[in-house]
This record gives structure tokens, C-alpha cells and sequence, in this order.
């Protein structure tokens, strides 16, 4: 029974992915317990079975079937499969990383988690350590991590990466590196079977594989789930507005499945200059195609770094006449300043509220009252599972069916009346 103990799937968390790890691994308990549920009802009523029977039959097969004497857990109730391996992570004093793995995952389906865009304190060297981690301190953990579970004898590897490295990377416009493409090479040099990343910034990167799966997943039942929480989609008048030309299609996409309008923000910028903060960018004038002036103005992008850009942005929209400005951002890293910056932005009403994900573990971003998180774990998890059991993602790739379901559901605010 492949939704029990034993099982060969395992997780390991890289220690800036434990966090969102830990959240995709009660999700996934939920799901087999109540997959093997599910099956024990059917075949039960399909064969005249006691249930009871049933479960200690599967249990009695799975002892027969696994190479250790018996499987740990009583023989007539459910056993729920424990998913992640334990593991060391060392960070000696010249910043060098090592992993040692201390469960077998020998012939295992072994799905890699790390968040690069992690950089809460962590605790490494069994917690004698505390440290904040750069990205390429995260890339490197991740590398010595994969290696690890290769030498370890894993059947496949699956790269979990919420937050794709250097994805911004992506596109060659005079003597640089295509750094996005060289990571892709690595991963699949070191024998990465897939990548299961959230809104990848290019889709170029994907073609950067000649072996490897990417899955691209996308956060927008999850962001309009909870648009709809904080306005009225039934009577608020609202617009979606694309806060560039490059996130044009995203916006595309949620004005039609919101069925609204689109807008467009056309910013001019001197490439000249380097954005160092939110404040100090390289955007010269902005203009707006489409109106805002009294409506809610919704923006959606893929991440957000110093968050000048969307500053920018929302103050612009502010000056337009529009009532509320809300923007949802998939992989919400706010580096540098950019929290005490968009502090300050609400205190003078230039935005409502901010959708992010919890794809990007930031703990002061949840203290705030204009943050709204989003959780993305069951989603990651629903595909984690199907891939696992060699099943279709088709209606999670592609959720515009779920999303007009949710959008036709009546408002609390309806409900009350």
C-alpha cells in the first residue's frame, strides 16, 4: 500500500528550506491518511470486507514485502508514513558546508528542499551555531546536500526550490554570464531528475534543461483566495493593473480570470543606473494606460527585492484617483530597507494591503498589519505526491478552473445580507 508505511518517498530539508519543509510534510500525513482512508472505504464496500481487516491485511503484506523484519507501528490500525530524513548540516569556520545524511534512503524517491531567499538565523552544527546564510551560502548547502543523497544510493532526486537562484540571471545583454542556465547545468550534472520550483522569473530558464523536469507552479488560486477575503470581487469596482511590460501576462491572466480590466504601467529607466534601495532606482517618469480613478487597483509580479519598483508604483496609482492599491507577490524577499520602507508607504495610505507567499520564510514580514500571507505548502505537496505516484499535475499547472469556482462562490459579505 504505497499511502502507508513504508514508503519510498523522503524529504530532506536543506536548513534554509526546514521551515517550508516541515509545512509541505504535515500536509503530505494529511493526504496519505486520508488517501488510505479513502481506499480501505471503497475496496471494503467493493469486496464485502470489514475495514479493519483490510488495514491489517495491508499491514500484514507491507511486513511480509519490507527487508527489515517488521515495519514500526501496531499491525491493525493506520501506520503514517514518516517522510523526512534526518540529517547534520556543518558549517565549519572557513565557510565550507558538508551534509551527512544519519536515516538510509537507499532506492528512494528523495525530494531536496531549500530556500535561498532564507535569511533568518539558522541553527547549524547541531545549534551550537547560530547564522544568517547568503544566498550563496544557501546554493552551496544545496549542492553538498545533493551530492550527499547521490552518493547515498537515492533512486531519483527532485530539487524543491520555491525560489529559483539567480533567475534574474537569465538573459545575456553584453559580457555576463547566463548564471540561471549554469546552475541548471549543475543540478543536472549531478543527476537531478526534476525541479519543482514558484513563478519562475523566465522561461527562458526551463530551456536551459535537456534532461531535467521543471515544474513551474503558480500561486494564483492561492492570492486570489485571499484577494477575495479583503474585497469584494462581486462590488468592488476593480482594475488589474500590470506594474510593467514584463509582468504583462501575469496580469493577463488574473484580469481574465477575475474578469476585469487591464491596465498597464509603463515606466522609462536610465539603464545607467543601479538600484541600490526603494528609494534610489533607476526609473526617470512613469505613465499609466487604462484608468484607476475610483477603483481598486490590484497589481500582481513575481518577487520583490528592495521593492522600488512597486513603490513607485503604487504611489502612482495613489495619485491616480485609485481607492485601494493591493499587490500580491508571489516570492516576497523584501531585502535591504524594503520592510521599514513600505512602512512607511502605509502609514502615508499610498497601499491596502500585500499578498505574499510563504514560499519565502521572513518572520518580520508577518508581524506587519499590511502583510497577508499566503500558504503555497499544499500546493507544493499535492504535486510532490502525484509525482511520486506517477499521476497527472495538469489541473494544478493550469488552475483557471478552480479559480472560476472560487470566484462565483458568494462573499461573506453577500452571505450576511
Amino acid at each position: 500500500m504505497p499511502y502507508s508505511e513504508p514508503t519510498d518517498l523522503a524529504v530532506v530539508a536543506c536548513p534554509g528550506g526546514e521551515s517550508f519543509a516541515n509545512e509541505v510534510i504535515t500536509h503530505l500525513r494529511h493526504m496519505y491518511k486520508h488517501r488510505f482512508s479513502l481506499k480501505s472505504d471503497v475496496i471494503s464496500k467493493r469486496y464485502g470486507l470489514e475495514k479493519e481487516n483490510i488495514v491489517q491485511q495491508i499491514n500484514l503484506k507491507n511486513d511480509i514485502e519490507t527487508s527489515d523484519l517488521c515495519i514500526r507501528g501496531v499491525t491493525d490500525k493506520y501506520r503514517a508514513p514518516f517522510f523526512k530524513v534526518n540529517a547534520r548540516f556543518t558549517y565549519f569556520a572557513n565557510g565550507e558546508f558538508k551534509t551527512e545524511l544519519l536515516d538510509c534512503i537507499r532506492g528512494k524517491d528523495v525530494y531536496i528542499f531549500q530556500d535561498v531567499e532564507n535569511h533568518e538565523k539558522l541553527a547549524l552544527n547541531d545549534g551550537k551555531n547560530v547564522l544568517s546564510l547568503s544566498v550563496n551560502d544557501h546554493v552551496m548547502s544545496l549542492l553538498v546536500t545533493i551530492d550527499a543523497v547521490r552518493q547515498a544510493g537515492a533512486r531519483q532526486i527532485t530539487l524543491v526550490l520555491p525560489a529559483y537562484p539567480y533567475s534574474r540571471q537569465h538573459k545575456k545583454k553584453s559580457r555576463e554570464g547566463l548564471t540561471a542556465a549554469l546552475l541548471g547545468h549543475i543540478y543536472e550534472m549531478m543527476e537531478v531528475k526534476r525541479i519543482i520550483t514558484l513563478d519562475l522569473h523566465s522561461r527562458e530558464i526551463v530551456n536551459a534543461f535537456a534532461h531535467t523536469h521543471c515544474e513551474n507552479l503558480h500561486a494564483s488560486y492561492q492570492i486570489i483566495r485571499e484577494l477575495a477575503r479583503v474585497v469584494d470581487l462581486t462590488k468592488e469596482d476593480l482594475v488589474v493593473v500590470s506594474p510593467d511590460t514584463g509582468a504583462i501576462d501575469r496580469n493577463k491572466f488574473y484580469a481574465t480570470g477575475l474578469k476585469k480590466p487591464l491596465a498597464m504601467i509603463y515606466k522609462e529607466r536610465d539603464y545607467s543606473i543601479v538600484t541600490q534601495d526603494a528609494k534610489n532606482t533607476n526609473i526617470k517618469s512613469i505613465k499609466l494606460l487604462g484608468d484607476v480613478k475610483g477603483k481598486v487597483a490590484f497589481l500582481a509580479d513575481d518577487m520583490l527585492g528592495t521593492g522600488g519598483t512597486l513603490l513607485k508604483a503604487m504611489g502612482f496609482l495613489h495619485e491616480q484617483g485609485a481607492t485601494k492599491v493591493i499587490a500580491a507577490i508571489s516570492l516576497p524577499f523584501f531585502t535591504g530597507n524594503a520592510i521599514e520602507q513600505f512602512d512607511e508607504a502605509y502609514s502615508k495610505g499610498l497601499f491596502y494591503r500585500i499578498i505574499g507567499t510563504n514560499a519565502v520564510y521572513h518572520e518580520e514580514l508577518l508581524k506587519r498589519e499590511w502583510y497577508i500571507s499566503t500558504n503555497v505548502s499544499g500546493l507544493f505537496a499535492n504535486v510532490i505526491t502525484r509525482l511520486h505516484h506517477d499521476q497527472s499535475l495538469s489541473d494544478l499547472l493550469d488552475n483557471r478552473t478552480i479559480i472560476d469556482k472560487l470566484i462565483k462562490v458568494s462573499t461573506p459579505a453577500e452571505k450576511s445580507e
